[in-house]
């Protein structure tokens, strides 16, 4: 989120803080993902407005005594447990602003949960900010990136600048893109509106130069013109290698190869076609060998899955862990794409089924997290680069 330069800011046209005690809900939208309770630890799906948090899921979370709003002991904050699909939890109007004016918008955020050998592999928040007017033209947009976790707590702000819209209503929403599992919980707090006044630059100041006096000197005498020395004539012929020759065009013009047509895949089993099949990730790699990994995200729960090549079995009902499910693609030329379908076949204890995917390219290292339900796969597809 970006940060404005060159400006004084006047005191914050608009705060939400969330109160103290038992205050009406903020948000003026029904939500599809989240619910409101009263607890001081929410459960997966829902939110709640507390002034603190203590020894949360047998100490998962950071204990919280306070709020962020300085001076308000028991001041209420917004605290999240994120869903286990990524959606809208933040949804509430702000009315007043100066149209056409620049404006700062800021809100302290944190992520709840610890450091722990039992999260190695976190599901990091990762929030998107709209503001919308009432008619739902976009204003602006901003993400905060990932709230990463940290040993104590630590409120960190996120700022952005915009301009007010004709409409004085706006509204605000905030959309979690990660979806559920352990690191994925956080709280915010001071939400505010500030205008922006821009500093005029320092006059600039000139002093006038004085007069330059030009002195006129007498013109030097011109000298008397001389012959030039007669040249002597050669009959030498020119030599053909003395006749300079043309440049070289040296500039290489590549040639446009047409990408390899990737052959058709098998029709697929009946368990793609029964159920949705989200395309989660897609990757451009250079040819070479890619190493994948699939782990458990989060508790070992009893997630079961099949895995899926080109719409053929490669791994059967294999039980997902900390040791991981290893397997190699080959990608070059002749196989120029991949497309892995993991298939959830026991959700475990804790649903849905979650998974971490390491994958390992000739270039660099990437984690992709991976959901699946007995209603979705989920779909990882690798293309060669061109």
């Amino acid at each position: 989120m970006s940060q404005i330069a060159n400006c004084t800011f006047k005191p914050p046209q608009i705060t939400i803080n969330f109160g103290s005690g038992y205050v009406s809900d903020f948000n003026t939208a029904e939500l599809a993902s989240y619910r409101r309770v009263s607890r001081y630890c929410p459960s997966d799906g829902y939110y709640t407005y507390t002034p603190y948090t203590s020894d949360c899921f047998r100490g998962d979370w950071l204990t919280l005594w306070e709020d962020h709003t300085p001076g308000d002991d028991q001041g209420n904050m917004l605290l999240v447990n994120a869903s286990h699909e990524s959606g809208t939890f933040f949804n509430t109007s702000a009315n007043g602003l100066h149209p056409g004016k620049t404006y700062e918008f800021g809100v302290w955020m944190m992520n709840v949960c610890r450091i722990s050998e039992k999260c190695p592999f976190p599901l990091l928040p990762e929030i998107t900010i709209r503001l919308q007017t009432a008619s739902g033209k976009l204003v602006a947009q901003f993400g905060t990136g990932e709230l990463i976790r940290r040993h104590t707590p630590e409120w960190t702000q996120y700022r952005a600048q915009f301009t007010a819209p004709a409409e004085q209503a706006l509204t605000i929403t905030m959309i979690n893109n990660s979806p559920g599992g352990c690191g994925n919980d956080f709280a915010l707090d001071d939400i505010t509106f500030r205008e922006c006044v821009r500093q005029s630059p320092p006059p600039v100041i000139t002093r006038a130069k004085p007069p330059v006096v030009v002195k006129k000197t007498p013109a030097p005498a011109k000298p008397s013109p001389r012959k030039p020395a007669p040249v002597a004539a050669t009959s030498r012929p020119v030599k053909a290698t003395e006749i300079p020759k043309p440049p070289v065009d040296t500039i290489s013009r590549a040639i446009p190869t047409a990408p390899p047509k990737p052959q058709p895949l098998p029709p697929p089993p009946a368990v793609l076609t029964r159920r949705a099949n989200p395309l989660i990730k897609q990757f451009e790699i250079e040819p070479g060998e890619i190493k994948l990994e699939l782990y458990d995200n989060g508790e070992i729960d009893g997630d079961t899955v099949t895995i899926y090549h080109n719409n053929k079995l490669l791994v059967s009902n294999a039980r997902l862990s900390q040791r991981p499910i290893s397997f190699k693609l080959q990608i070059d030329p002749d196989h120029p794409h991949h497309e892995l379908v993991m298939v959830a076949e026991n959700l475990g204890s804790i649903p849905p089924n979650t998974s971490l995917m390491v994958v390992t390219t000739p270039e660099k290292r990437y984690e992709v997290f991976i959901s699946s339900t007995d209603q979705k796969n989920a779909k990882v597809v690798f293309n060669l680069k061109q």
